[in-house]
């Protein structure tokens, strides 16, 4: 791309949001993993710099009181964009893919699906990186009482377990479906058993 500007700003910028300290999975760590699994997934994307630069964006801004932290995400990318003099056509495209990892539902554009696949790759890890991440999850809403917090956090893994397929590109979901669904069976039942402990105490 032939963008104008100053991009050690621009990544100067991310760098401070996605370091913040109330992150404790939504990170440049996360950041770093969506890039490595793009990477991997790059030849089956039709606008490879969009999705890359909404993988950048997408949880620019991240509060987890907040619930349209990837509109405002969207509308952040959208301001770097014009002010690289970036065609009005890509800002549309990248808003697009980074709306679509509020994950209310499966894309059903190409390169939207390859996104929110990446995105959910996590999903798909070994145990241990898979409990970390939910480990990560629960301090980034320690706010939440613990009942809320196994309710809310249930009804969304169950929303992925209840699709026909988590991932809907061919390469994520056999690559990690599986997996993934073993990992949020268990997520389920361990948040099940430590919501009886509480009620039992």
């Amino acid at each position: 791309m032939d963008a104008s500007g100053n991009p050690d700003e621009m990544f100067g910028m991310l760098l401070a949001k996605y370091s913040e300290r109330h992150r404790a999975y939504h990170n440049l760590d996360h950041v770093g993993d969506c890039l490595a699994e793009f990477d991997k997934a790059r030849s089956l994307a039709k606008n490879a710099d969009a999705i890359e630069a909404a993988i950048w964006f997408h949880d620019a801004i991240y509060d987890s009181r907040a619930k349209d932290n990837e509109e405002q995400s969207a509308e952040l990318a959208v301001k770097i964009i014009k002010s690289a003099g970036l065609s009005e056509s890509f800002a549309s495209t990248v808003t697009a893919l980074i709306l679509a990892t509020k994950h209310a539902k499966a894309p059903d554009e190409p390169d939207a699906a390859l996104l929110v696949d990446v995105d959910l790759s996590i999903l798909g890890q070994s145990a241990e990186r898979f409990d970390q991440y939910e480990r990560q999850i629960r301090r980034e809403y320690e706010w939440v009482p613990n009942d809320a917090f196994v309710a809310g956090r249930s009804a969304i893994l169950k929303s992925f377990l209840d699709r026909s397929s988590i991932y809907t590109t061919e390469f994520f979901r056999e690559k990690y479906e599986s997996k993934a669904r073993e990992n949020l069976g268990r997520s389920l039942q361990q948040l099940a058993s430590t919501n009886g402990a509480e009620q039992g105490k």
